[in-house]
C-alpha cells in the first residue's frame, strides 16, 4: 500500500468542509475591509527566497523543498506566500495602482519540518498585504484585521504579543552588541545558535531550546536601540491598539524567523495547542520591494495558519451531504427518465441521488435510508404506463401517488411537494 508522504496530508471531506467555511469567514472580511485575491504559482525561482527570507534563516538553510528542473534551473516549493506577493507586485507593476493596494491569497506552503500538532510540511495559510502604507495605524488595523477573523471561525482566547525589530539603522548598533553577548556565553548555546551569532545573532533569539533561552532572558533588547522614528512609530502602534480596545503584551524577545520584517511585528496564539501556539503571525516589511528590484514602498502584512486555526475553531457546520431526494427507477426506460429528472431538480438547487445498476426497489430504498435522504421517488415500468409516481416520506413513513402528463409535469409536482 502506497501511504502519502510524511508530513503531508489528506484533508478528508470533513477536514476540507471545516477549511472551506473558515475560508469564507475570511473572505466576507476581507472583502468589507477591501481586499483583492491573488493566486500565485506554488514555485518560485529559489533566489526569491534566498533574497527576500534570508539566506542565514533556517527556513533557506535547512527547510525548502529545492530542485533543479529539466533546465538547470533551481525551483523552490514556495515556504511562505509575501516573497511571492512582493515578485508579483514588481512584475505586474502594480506599484502604478492607488495605493494603498490590498492583496490576500490562500493556498498551501511547504516546508521540510519535524511534523508534529498543528505543524505539517505542506500547510496552509491566508496570506493578507497591503502595499503603499507607512501609518502605524495601518499596522494596528491589520492586527484588528487578524483577530477579526480568527473570532469569526471561532477561535477564543487569543493573546497577542508585540514588538518592534526597528529599521536597519537602529538595529546595526543592537546586533553588534547582541553578538558580543552571545560570543559571551557561547559554550553554553547549542550548535544551531552558536552558528547564529556569527551570521543572524537576532535568529538566536528565536531559538526553541529551554537551554538557550534560559541563557537569554539577560541579552539585551531591542528596543533600548530604537531610534526616534522607530520609537514613535511603535508608540503610535499601541495607541492604535489602546484606543481600539485590543489588548496585546509586549514582549520584547519576540523576533520573526524571516529577515525581512522592520519595525513592527507581532504574534497571535491561541490557548489549547500546546508549544506550537501562534496561529497568525505578521508585522512591516518596508524594505522588501526594494531590495527585489521594485520602487520604495512600505509595506505589512500577516499570515493564519490554516492547520492551527481549524484545531481552535467553533462552530464550523457539519457537511450536509444528505440528499433532498432520492430517485428510485425500476427498468431501464425508468432509468432514462430518472436521469433527466435528477438534472432538472439539481438545476433549480435539490440535492439529488439516484441509481442506475438495475437493484431491486429493497435495495433502492436500503441504499436511500443510508444516505440519510428525505424523500425517495419510486418510478418504475408501470408507474410510467399509469403515468403517476410515488413520493415516500422517509422520516415519517408515508406516501404519496403524483399523477403525471409529462416529465416537466412530474418535475413541478415533485417540487410542489417537497418545496412547498
Amino acid at each position: 500500500m502506497i501511504k502519502a508522504v510524511r508530513g503531508f496530508k489528506d484533508l478528508l471531506p470533513e477536514e476540507a468542509g471545516v477549511f472551506r467555511w473558515l475560508e469564507e469567514q475570511a473572505r466576507e472580511i476581507l472583502r468589507r475591509h477591501g481586499f483583492s485575491e491573488i493566486r500565485l504559482p506554488i514555485l518560485e525561482r529559489t533566489e526569491l527566497f534566498a533574497r527576500s527570507i534570508g539566506e542565514s534563516t533556517d527556513i533557506v538553510e535547512k527547510e525548502m523543498y529545492t530542485f533543479q528542473d529539466r533546465s538547470g534551473d533551481s525551483l523552490t516549493l514556495r515556504p511562505e506566500a509575501t516573497a511571492g506577493v512582493v515578485r508579483a507586485f514588481i512584475e505586474h507593476g502594480l506599484y502604478s495602482r492607488p495605493k494603498p493596494l490590498k492583496l490576500f491569497t490562500i493556498g498551501p506552503m511547504f516546508r521540510h519540518e519535524r511534523p508534529q500538532k498543528g505543524r505539517l510540511r505542506q500547510f496552509h495559510q491566508i496570506d493578507v498585504e497591503v502595499f503603499g502604507a507607512a501609518s502605524a495605524g495601518m499596522d494596528a488595523e491589520l492586527v484588528a484585521l487578524a483577530l477579526g477573523i480568527l473570532r469569526a471561525g471561532g477561535a477564543r482566547e487569543l493573546r497577542l504579543e508585540i514588538n518592534s525589530l526597528g529599521c536597519p539603522g537602529c538595529r546595526a548598533p543592537y546586533r553588534e552588541t547582541l553578538r558580543e553577548f552571545l560570543f559571551s556565553r557561547r559554550e553554553r548555546l547549542c550548535e544551531d545558535c552558536r552558528r547564529r551569532t556569527e551570521r543572524n545573532p537576532l535568529r538566536a533569539l528565536d531559538c526553541k531550546r529551554e537551554g538557550c533561552q534560559k541563557e537569554y532572558q539577560e541579552a539585551p533588547v531591542l528596543s533600548a536601540f530604537l531610534c526616534e522614528d522607530c520609537r514613535r512609530h511603535y508608540q503610535h502602534f499601541k495607541t492604535y491598539l489602546q484606543e481600539g480596545g485590543i489588548v496585546f503584551t509586549e514582549n520584547p524577545r519576540l523576533v520573526r524567523g524571516l529577515d525581512y520584517y522592520t519595525r513592527t511585528i507581532f504574534e497571535i496564539k491561541a490557548a489549547g495547542l500546546g508549544a506550537q501556539d501562534t496561529v497568525a503571525a505578521g508585522g512591516r516589511y518596508d524594505g522588501l520591494v526594494s531590495a527585489l528590484g521594485g520602487p520604495e514602498t512600505p509595506a505589512v502584512g500577516f499570515a493564519i495558519g490554516m492547520e492551527r486555526w481549524s484545531l481552535v475553531a467553533r462552530g464550523a457546520p457539519k457537511e450536509g451531504t444528505a440528499p433532498d431526494l432520492f430517485i428510485a427507477p425500476l427498468g431501464e426506460e425508468a432509468r432514462r427518465w430518472a436521469f433527466r429528472l435528477a438534472a432538472l431538480l439539481r438545476e433549480r438547487g435539490l440535492k439529488v441521488e439516484s441509481d442506475y445498476e438495475g437493484r431491486s426497489l429493497k435495495a433502492l430504498l436500503r441504499q436511500a435510508d443510508r444516505l440519510s435522504a428525505r424523500w425517495a421517488l419510486i418510478l418504475g415500468e408501470q408507474e410510467l404506463q399509469e403515468q403517476r409516481a410515488l413520493l415516500k416520506d422517509l422520516t415519517s413513513g408515508t406516501q404519496l401517488s403524483l399523477p403525471f402528463r409529462d416529465l416537466e409535469d412530474l418535475l413541478n409536482r415533485v417540487l410542489i411537494e417537497i418545496l412547498f
